[in-house]
């Protein structure tokens, strides 16, 4: 039987990238919102951030509402959290 390598397999051929968009998306607006959780707006900005990086049109008007009720220093720390997701996952 052969073996394959899952770090061989891109992971857009593992992950479909509209649908982690999509739910990407959506944990954005759950921190945005406080929908289940309190309301969190440098979670909310990094889930935007990731969501749009990963195709996500919609993400890219929440993300630029959500930042003008946030200071430099939050939105510079969604920013990090996004790009150590991104480079992680």
């Amino acid at each position: 039987m052969a073996r394959m390598e899952m770090s061989a397999v891109p992971a857009s051929l593992v992950i479909p990238t509209e649908v982690s968009a999509q739910a990407y998306y959506e944990l954005g607006l759950m921190y945005a919102a406080g929908r289940s959780t309190p309301v969190d707006l440098v979670a909310a900005q990094k889930w935007f951030n990731v969501a749009q990086a990963r195709g996500c049109s919609r993400a890219a008007a929440h993300r630029q509402e959500l930042a003008l009720e946030m200071t430099r220093d939050q939105i510079a720390e969604a920013l990090r959290e996004a790009r150590c997701f991104l480079t992680r996952h």
